[in-house]
């Protein structure tokens, strides 16, 4: 906790600098809460789910018969990551999602789902450090809702891909019907890159919602959640910019250079996401002071 002097009680100016004053204690208690070490753990967690997360929404594609399931996977998750970073692994992911999977209820699909838990289970940490909130809640029950969030999420790319599946079909008989639609059919691709955005959106506030200890209301989850999207959006135009102007990567790290790539991005993002949290936790003290 931030000790009393920088605590900062609620300041009688405006909005505006009350917020700076919660940002600045953010960035300061994010140093003591150890949040470069957290994001490390975040990030590597991120990276080992993200191959078994993909590995059981193959197996539940498969299972429903979703079969342009994988590029429409690709482009939900990777959409809106920067070009230089997603082509590194995305290629990689599709080898995945194209090899063939059986039911989702074999032994491996089910490992796969357990280890995809663990991303969600790094979030936890990172978060409850950051509302210095103390986990009292049983192992199994926090790794049971640890699954939960990998199923539902699961559950929504599989639906989001079979209503995109849809989506050309009903545009193409919309057409018949009305023709001078066909003026607005690149709009039809934009429905890819907006279906991610609104995962996104609402998966921020349920991330900070529901899996660190203790109850925060809507208004104290909301602040911390608006400013990670827009320092993500910031951050991924910079390192994209970075990466295209002055980084060399691949004389660097040779083969290794689109996982470094990748790692380097989803650290970025970890950071901020902690500072999102962080960020409303000060505002939660400087109200409570």
């Amino acid at each position: 906790m931030l000790p009393d002097s920088e605590a900062n009680q609620y300041p009688p100016g405006s909005p505006a600098l009350r917020h700076a004053i919660a940002l600045r204690n953010a960035l300061l208690q994010f140093g003591r809460d150890d949040g470069w070490a957290i994001a490390s753990h975040i990030t590597l967690s991120g990276i080992m789910a993200l191959f078994p997360f993909v590995i059981f929404c193959t197996s539940l594609a498969a299972y429903f018969d979703l079969g342009d399931f994988p590029d429409t996977a690709v482009h939900l998750i990777f959409d809106i990551w920067p070009d230089s970073v997603a082509g590194a692994i995305s290629s990689e992911i599709r080898t995945v999602l194209t090899r063939p999977r059986g039911d989702i209820l074999t032994l491996g699909a089910l490992v796969s789902l357990f280890f995809a838990s663990s991303g969600v289970e790094a979030l936890r940490l990172g978060l409850n450090r950051a509302y210095a909130a103390k986990e009292q809640r049983n192992f199994l029950v926090l790794r049971a809702q640890s699954i939960l969030f990998v199923l539902l999420s699961a559950i929504i790319v599989a639906t989001i891909a079979i209503l995109l599946v849809l989506l050309p079909i009903g545009w193409a008989i919309a057409r018949k019907l009305i023709p001078w639609l066909d003026s607005y059919e690149s709009m039809v691709g934009f429905w890819r890159v907006a279906a991610s955005i609104i995962v996104l959106v609402l998966a921020l506030p349920a991330c900070h919602k529901w899996l660190p200890a203790g109850s925060r209301p809507l208004s104290g989850i909301l602040p911390g959640a608006l400013l990670t999207l827009i320092v993500w959006f910031i951050a991924s135009l910079g390192f994209a910019a970075w990466l295209e102007q002055f980084a060399n990567y691949v004389g660097t790290y040779a083969g290794l250079a689109g996982i470094v790539i990748a790692l380097v991005f989803i650290y970025i993002m970890s950071v901020i996401f902690l500072i999102g949290a962080e960020y409303n936790a000060a505002l939660a003290r400087m109200r409570n002071a």
